[in-house]
């Protein structure tokens, strides 16, 4: 069985109704219903369910398993209409196959995290003219704001999604940025990727009159969660044109500790009212070998990288419902999905490199993958309980 590790939102399958005196401890029932080892879950405790224990801060809630040990727990807010309040608490566990595990759920002092803690991380960074860039233990990204396109020294008018190739799994967008050298590997990994006006990893446009319609620079960031789990932040973009109409768009970006793959939401607004499809993409590469299944929605890219740095995995995975076709352009491969009623669309892109961990081979990248999809379909199922 692979032990490549792979990371999913876990659901509640029952939630215990509110009790009118404070419990002192909740239990969290958490069920594996697929066969497979599961590592790294990210489990969700929402406000509501966590109100038994009369605690309205969630920084103050603690979460320990079945032995009794404290684990690393992150509150987060997932609804980005209330800035500053969580409404939910997120915390990793494993699982073998079929394995059901509990962990108690207490309400103590206010968390105080270390640097060490932190697996997951992303910033606004204004001294590299706007760029936003983000992290996690496995992977780094950044994309462009708006004062790289009147840079007079390398000017680019680009929404695509870049790469950062890390092989340590400490956090490194900070040093990389200060020494201002990370595009030479010094052991830890470097930007090795040049996604230019292409997609990049999981870039989206929009599909109208057989051609893709893209947006500029982002305008405006918000990180709505910082770590030491998750980092979650919304990019927003200028109205732009898709084929005679203005669109504009919201994107929110959410990458958990030990995943290869960001989960991206775009939510777009057009004056004209008439159905959108969006295209996500991939840049292409010379060399790259593809491999498409409608029925998953994903489209996996084993390719080569550039200056002999070795072989990279990229992908992306669509809810095969929203799926409408292939498709591509000079600069990429493209997955055209259907928004949903409220014009937004949910997806996952990343990546894994040769030389940064467990994923070193085409194989290893499509199996990561297919868990990956197998774990969509059957979230870690979690009940909760007063005691």
């Amino acid at each position: 069985m692979s032990k490549t590790r792979i990371f999913f939102i876990a659901t509640l399958a029952f939630t215990a109704p509110a009790l009118c005196l404070a419990a002192n401890q909740l239990e969290v029932r958490a069920v594996n219903q697929l066969q497979i080892e599961r590592l790294g879950q990210t489990l969700e405790l929402a406000a509501r369910d966590l109100a038994p224990l009369g605690e309205a801060d969630l920084n103050r809630i603690h979460v320990s398993d079945a032995l009794g040990r404290e684990l690393l727990c992150q509150a987060v807010n997932g609804d980005s209409d209330e800035y500053h309040k969580p409404d939910r608490v997120v915390f990793q566990a494993g699982f073998a196959p079929g394995e059901t595990r509990i962990f108690t759920v207490t309400a103590g002092g206010k968390h105080e995290y270390t640097s060490e803690d932190f697996k997951a991380y992303g910033r606004f960074v204004r001294e590299r003219f706007d760029d936003f860039a983000w992290e996690n233990d496995r992977i780094a990204h950044r994309t462009y704001g708006k004062a790289l396109e009147t840079w007079k020294g390398e000017p680019l008018t680009s929404s695509a999604i870049d790469i950062w190739s890390k092989r340590v799994p400490r956090m490194v967008i900070d040093e990389w940025y200060r020494v201002d050298n990370y595009h030479v590997d010094t052991g830890e990994g470097c930007d090795d990727y040049s996604a230019g006006t292409s997609r990049g990893c999981g870039g989206t446009g929009l599909w109208a009159a057989n051609r893709l319609w893209v947006s500029r620079n982002f305008v405006d960031s918000r990180v709505l969660a910082n770590g030491p789990i998750r980092v979650m932040f919304e990019l927003v973009y200028e109205p732009f044109d898709v084929n005679g109409t203005k669109v504009s768009e919201v994107k929110r970006i959410t990458l958990d500790a030990g995943s290869q793959l960001d989960h991206f939401q775009s939510f777009y607004r057009t004056q004209s009212g008439e159905p959108l499809v969006a295209a996500i993409g991939l840049k292409k590469v010379k060399g790259d070998q593809i491999q498409f299944d409608a029925q998953e929605g994903c489209m996996a890219i084993w390719e080569p990288m550039e200056k002999n740095m070795g072989m990279q995995g990229v992908a992306v995975v669509v809810d095969p419902k929203a799926f409408e076709k292939q498709a591509e352009d000079k600069l990429n491969h493209l997955l055209l999905v259907k928004p949903g009623a409220d014009n937004s669309i949910s997806y996952w892109a990343g990546f894994a490199w040769d030389k940064a961990g467990p994923i070193t081979t085409s194989k290893a990248w499509k199996a990561y993958l297919d868990q990956f999809g197998q774990g969509l379909l059957s979230p870690i199922e979690i009940s909760i309980s007063a005691r």
